[in-house]
């Protein structure tokens, strides 16, 4: 049976609460502060629960959290607080200082029975779930360990460093065909198809995390076969049909193969995202060989850019409340995004009109 102890320095409260009890649990009891702190250092680990008076002769109530606070016993014991008549203020204050619930005077048994075992049964649900964060926290640790030290083996082996050397250029391969066509369009139509590219590489730790978790070997042919996304390129445009344009003429030329294409524009994920991924093969000319690289293309406009990026960043915030009504908000963004993008779209076609008369 489990623990709990009683300290009030009314014998016949302690004895009233020990008959409500006793067929539950095993239930101590302590005259005042002092002898309850007392007992508690030989018993912390064995007690359920914890049932104060606050007002008490020697040691009263708040004297005996504030210790137990010290002591870091606080969070760790279910504190219910016996009261006769507690103010407002009085109850805030306790919930401030950690108590879980609270037993009025004069006691009904049903009342304090079911406050008993909800306040025991609430904290064990919460150590157990707190033991189960850091389990899971340690064995991600050590995932990460793992990962960290394997991504450096991966790392320093010289076939993978030249696999990653061949990505390289085939990024530069794909910015140098984007920035000609940048200065075409300028020269011809006065303006230009996009704003920015931004590339990256995938990361060692990264690259070898995707492969462990997708179940293929970690070996450079492997990376090779199995991972469409080490190299990528970002295009930011200014408006939606800026993207199909420019990435018609991309897969139209000369050496470009066109893998795969996802169109998250036409058909957004249901979070809202939005943007246009095409997987191509790149040629690249080495010293003695041409080689054929997959390179990861996204275009975005201005806009959906901004919001993925903001997606992105409130994704890993695990403290933020009520995420299924940030999701939705986020949601509502994306459409109205969507709105602009075609309504400036519009905006510029009737410039351009009005231009060419």
């Amino acid at each position: 049976m489990q623990r709990i102890l009683v300290v009030d320095d009314a014998e016949i409260n302690r004895e009233l609460l020990r008959d409500v009890l006793n067929e539950d649990y095993v239930v101590e009891t302590a005259a005042d502060g002092a002898e309850a702190l007392l007992l508690l250092e030989g018993t912390f680990d064995t007690m359920s629960a914890l049932l104060l008076d606050l007002n008490m002769p020697k040691m009263n109530g708040f004297a005996v959290l504030d210790e137990m606070e010290k002591r870091h016993w606080m969070g760790k014991l279910p504190v219910l607080v016996i009261s006769g008549e507690c103010s407002p203020e009085i109850e805030s204050m306790c919930l401030n200082l950690g108590v879980s619930d609270f037993i009025h005077k004069p006691f009904e048994r049903t009342v304090v029975r079911n406050r008993v075992r909800n306040a025991i049964d609430l904290f064990t649900y919460k150590n157990r779930l707190e033991q189960q964060v850091e389990e899971q926290a340690a064995a991600l640790k050590k995932q990460d360990q793992i990962i960290q030290v394997q991504a450096r083996k991966l790392k320093a082996a010289e076939p993978f460093n030249r696999l990653m050397m061949e990505y390289s250029a085939a990024i530069m391969e794909v910015e140098t065909r984007l920035k000609i066509l940048n200065t075409e369009f300028s020269l011809t139509y006065k303006r230009n198809p996009f704003e920015a590219i931004k590339s990256r590489l995938k990361t060692p730790s990264s690259i070898y995390e995707k492969l462990a978790r997708r179940g293929f070997p970690i070996t450079v042919e492997s990376i090779r076969e199995n991972l469409t996304d080490v190299a990528g390129v970002r295009v930011i445009c200014s408006f939606p049909d800026d993207i199909y344009r420019l990435a018609l003429l991309v897969t139209m030329q000369d050496g470009i193969a066109l893998i795969q294409e996802k169109d998250y524009i036409k058909n957004p994920k249901p979070n809202g995202y939005r943007s246009l991924h095409l997987i191509l093969g790149v040629p690249i000319f080495l010293s003695h060989e041409k080689k054929q690289v997959m390179v990861e293309m996204q275009f975005r406009t201005i806009a959906m850019d901004f919001w993925a990026s903001l997606e992105h960043k409130l994704k890993y915030k695990r403290d933020v409340e009520d995420p299924d009504e940030i999701a939705r908000q986020l949601k509502e963004c994306s459409d109205s995004i969507e709105t602009l993008d075609h309504q400036m779209q519009r905006i510029r076609d009737q410039i351009d009109q009005a231009q060419d008369k």
